[in-house]
């Protein structure tokens, strides 16, 4: 069924035949078959394959391979009931998000100044930004000219679902917008005036998001920080875990990124914990 109806690869095919050989084995072991195979029996298999060390997403592959192959079984009428029905998925957790140190975000804004052939004033101004307020980028570059022109103490955003808040900007941010609107006017010239802070040449007018990115690549090559663990989103990240880390209330934070659900601002607070709990398993006296 999986190679005619499904048109599986070879791959695919070989991790399942090696799966349910695997549940085979496990049953032969109690006596028992697939076909006869209850409930508790795949519970007792899915915990073998946890207690042996399995990791998560490997063991959720397993089980989505049983549920399959019983699902099978129970169309062709071979079983009257589907055993896998009640088995729990494992816990996968949620990955961490990737940072800076304070540090490495101290390299990249010194990096963004020093960009030669006068794309310094723009550059320093995109990350000051992003470092001071924790927009996504394509907030960033969708900003309006005039959510600026007044020299703001606060940032009006347009996010998610037309969603607007509002977030401040730190002096270094506000110094590095007054530096680049200059030379913005300069760059427009007199051409139509743009209504985008940062203006671009393709359709949508501003700098896309790729260029953007490309050209964080190329400044954080400079800094020293390996480009595997730079992105825009990382400056997003590195905001909201300095913040915490400097005793931010973590509701603010929240209003701040912009996140409807508090449980997704909360990431933070396990990437502030996760050094603390090496640094015990490490040094305590009575660390395993």
């Amino acid at each position: 069924m999986m190679a005619v109806e499904r048109a599986a690869a070879v791959n695919t095919l070989d991790a399942y035949r090696r799966d349910l050989d695997d549940l085979d084995g496990f049953l032969a072991r109690r006596r028992m078959t697939p076909l006869a195979a209850g409930g508790d029996d795949l519970a007792a298999y899915m915990r073998a394959l946890a207690d042996a060390g399995m990791a998560p997403r490997t063991q959720a592959r397993r089980l989505s391979c049983l549920r399959q192959f019983y699902a099978f079984v129970f169309a062709e009428g071979w079983r009257a009931d589907d055993p896998t029905s009640r088995l729990d998925a494992p816990r996968l957790g949620r990955p961490l998000p990737k940072y800076l140190s304070e540090a490495e975000v101290d390299s990249l804004l010194a990096a963004g100044r020093a960009v030669p052939g006068g794309q310094a004033p723009m550059m320093t101004a995109l990350l000051e930004l992003l470092y001071a307020t924790g927009l996504r980028v394509s907030e960033l570059v969708g900003l309006p000219y005039s959510a600026v022109a007044r020299d703001p103490a606060v940032l009006m955003v347009r996010g998610k679902g037309d969603q607007e808040r509002m977030v401040p900007l730190s002096d270094p941010a506000r110094q590095a917008l007054r530096d680049w609107l200059p030379v913005r006017q300069d760059i427009l010239g007199k051409k139509k005036g743009s209504r985008w802070l940062f203006p671009g040449s393709g359709k949508s007018g501003h700098l896309t998001r790729s260029g953007f990115a490309r050209a964080l690549l190329r400044v954080g090559m400079v800094a020293g920080i390996d480009p595997r663990r730079l992105s825009p989103h990382v400056l997003r990240h590195a905001f909201a875990t300095h913040l915490l880390g400097h005793g931010a209330d973590l509701r603010v934070v929240q209003e701040m990124l912009g996140h409807a659900d508090i449980a997704t601002t909360e990431i933070y607070t396990h990437v502030l914990e996760e050094p603390k709990a090496r640094l015990v398993n490490q040094h305590h006296p009575l660390a395993g």
